[in-house]
């Protein structure tokens, strides 16, 4: 997103993050910008490469699902500038319920949500067939 594309209050995942600061707890909020701000970090300066969302230490398996999901939504909107990404819980048969962001059109859709039902549950079987056809081979699986 451009300068010139940004609203004169700022960028929308600064908006976000405000309103956040506002509602949350300052335990919970501080814990959700040591989680969100190597990620923010690293779109700005637009980094390739994985990026992920988490914590090292004791810390890391104390985070409330909230604060997980809190954290998810403001990586979503610094990604698509978008304010009303939404969590949603899709049931898959291969791998359970899995959380997922997306746009409130796609939450509200259960065709659309089943679509990506559709695509996890593939992806995971293909993802089993790799670390099959990798095990048998010799090579590591836990990548």
């Amino acid at each position: 997103m451009s300068e010139s594309e940004l609203s004169p209050e700022g960028r929308p995942v600064d908006q976000y993050l405000d309103l956040l600061r506002l509602r949350m707890a300052p335990a919970d909020f501080a814990l959700l910008r040591r989680m969100v701000d190597p990620v923010l970090e690293a779109i700005q300066e637009q980094r390739a490469g994985p990026i992920e969302l988490s914590l090292e230490g004791a810390d890391a398996d104390s985070v409330s699902q909230e604060v997980r999901d809190e954290a998810s939504l403001v990586v979503a909107v610094a990604v698509t500038g978008r304010l009303d990404n939404q969590i949603v819980e899709i049931e898959t048969e291969e791998t359970g319920p899995v959380r997922v962001v997306t746009d409130s059109g796609t939450a509200a859709d259960p065709a659309r949500c089943q679509e990506i039902a559709d695509f996890i549950g593939e992806r995971h079987r293909q993802d089993e067939e790799l670390r099959g056809i990798a095990e048998v081979s010799g090579l590591p699986t836990d990548v």
